[in-house]
């Protein structure tokens, strides 16, 4: 059993709902407009829509460690402006499978046989978000896993830069430190 804090939930829970909306937008699909949060057709068209999405700059910095089949992941998300973003979800995708037990921190879901979701609080602009923390514990030790972090959901802010909110993290199992 998953333990699921009601934050985490909600984050999840509205990051599939963008995602169903977006998706059934582009099939075409009946209700997609209730679904996406919108009441049909938008009178203002995709610039009228970008126009009024908030624009913040999310990046992350932290560090990861494997040592023996535990995984320690350290991050702090940051919102670079010029609005700021009342919560956003981050992603933390592995190349190994993550044990069925798991211990997560407040606001964190896990999402699948390797992947974790946190929600990361709101995010003033110029400023940081909570500091994220997590022991994660693998299915089998292995000697290298790739870390995969990237935001989740933004609640549709509009994001230019991406170069600092996606990374691919390479930790060898010596219990050193790799910085991101």
């Amino acid at each position: 059993m998953v333990a699921v804090r009601r934050g985490a939930a909600r984050s999840v829970v509205m990051g599939f709902a963008g995602l169903a909306g977006a998706v059934g937008l582009l099939c075409g699909a009946p209700g997609a407009a209730a679904a996406a949060g919108t009441a049909g057709p938008d009178p203002g068209g995709p610039a009228a829509a970008a126009a009024a999405a908030p624009e913040a700059d999310v990046a992350y910095h932290g560090r990861v460690a494997l040592s023996r089949g535990e995984l320690r992941v350290w991050l702090v998300p940051w919102n670079e402006g010029p609005s700021e973003l009342p919560d956003s979800t981050v992603r933390l995708r592995l190349s190994a499978e993550l044990a069925d037990r798991q211990d997560l921190a407040a606001g964190c879901v896990r999402a699948g046989a390797r992947e974790v979701v946190c929600e990361t609080g709101p995010l003033p602009r110029h400023g940081q978000g909570r500091h994220i923390g997590l022991v994660l514990g693998l299915k089998e030790p292995v000697p290298e896993v790739v870390v995969r972090i990237d935001t989740w959901w933004d609640g549709g802010a509009a994001d230019r830069d991406l170069a600092n909110n996606q990374h691919a993290v390479l930790a060898l199992d010596t219990g050193d430190t790799y910085a991101f």
